[in-house]
């Protein structure tokens, strides 16, 4: 029952830093000519904006138990509306470059746990550090860079920018979706490959670190093969510290692809959050980070379960 006070201070704190911003949605409003103090007076009153900050809160806070985000001042319409689709498509990023960070992330750092100090590993490694020192929205125009080249010297043409062609708006389920994976493509890989040079030098200081145990020593002097002492006994042992951060995987899920979205003009949560920023969209802004503060704490329950079947020990605590 610890997460019901985390949340609520949580959302507490959040909702008067965004209250505490000098302005609101209504002083960017009444700058505009069209818009008559008489509209403004009743669009405070809509929004409950006259009413003092905790009064806001607790009604915002019932609504959201309830299911009801609010109301986004810019769009005008419900705040779920505007996150649903964007979440969605945020999930197609995260989704896809998870998959790409575990599978090759695992299976590199594995490899160099097993021939460290090899020439694969030290190559696995010098790219690693360049996918560590690079930031994902510069590699990101580089890839961009790349793929204009190639289309005008070779005429292949990969999508680069947007959700879907539209020339295709109109097609079958298949032949959309294989049109969003083509679109998605690009960016999952730019957003994987951070996290692939930090999950691969993990999980290999992880393993090497474990297979020097006195445990994993023993395992072999008993005659146990090389597979079953490395991928039972040492990574299930070197895995702990990677399952409990993956509670971290479901805020990410609403935290969309950052500024990879930006670049690749990528329809998801992130561009959304940048415009209600500049517009104060206080519900917007709450709603969305609240929902960020949830995941992150099923998450951590889910991490939790998960540590508890892979180490007994925590079972039986």
């Amino acid at each position: 029952m610890q997460f019901i006070p985390t949340f609520v201070l949580s959302t507490l704190v959040l909702f008067f830093i965004v209250q505490a911003a000098p302005g609101d949605f209504l002083t960017q409003l009444s700058q505009n000519p069209r818009v008559t103090p008489e509209r403004l007076a009743q669009l405070k009153i809509n929004y409950s904006l006259d009413r003092p900050e905790w009064v806001q809160y607790l009604r915002w806070l019932t609504n959201f138990v309830q299911g009801n985000l609010g109301t986004s001042f810019a769009a005008n319409q419900p705040v779920w509306d505007l996150v649903g689709p964007r979440l969605w498509n945020s999930l197609i990023l995260v989704i896809i470059s998870t998959v790409l960070t575990y599978g090759i992330g695992l299976l590199v750092g594995i490899y160099g746990a097993l021939r460290p100090y090899s020439i694969g590993d030290r190559i696995a490694s010098v790219f690693a550090y360049f996918g560590l020192g690079i930031p994902s929205f510069f590699f990101a125009l580089l890839v961009i860079f790349g793929l204009v080249t190639l289309k005008q010297n070779t005429g292949w043409s990969i999508p680069i920018t947007g959700k879907s062609s539209g020339a295709l708006q109109n097609a079958g389920f298949f032949v959309s979706g294989w049109d969003v994976f083509l679109h998605a493509l690009a960016p999952s890989i730019v957003l994987a490959l951070r996290s692939i040079s930090s999950e691969s030098r993990f999980i290999r200081g992880q393993m090497l670190e474990v297979m020097g145990q006195d445990y994993i020593r023993t395992a072999r002097a008993k005659g146990l093969g090389s597979n079953r002492v490395t991928y039972k006994h040492a990574f299930r042992n070197a895995s702990l510290p990677l399952v409990a951060g993956l509670g971290a995987l479901l805020p990410a899920l609403i935290g969309g692809a950052g500024f990879v979205e930006v670049v690749f003009a990528w329809p998801g949560l992130t561009p959304l959050l940048l415009d209600s920023l500049g517009n104060q969209d206080l519900y917007v802004i709450v709603s969305t980070t609240a929902l960020a503060t949830l995941l992150y704490i099923v998450g951590n329950i889910i991490s939790d379960i998960l540590l508890a079947a892979v180490d007994p020990r925590i079972r039986f605590s």
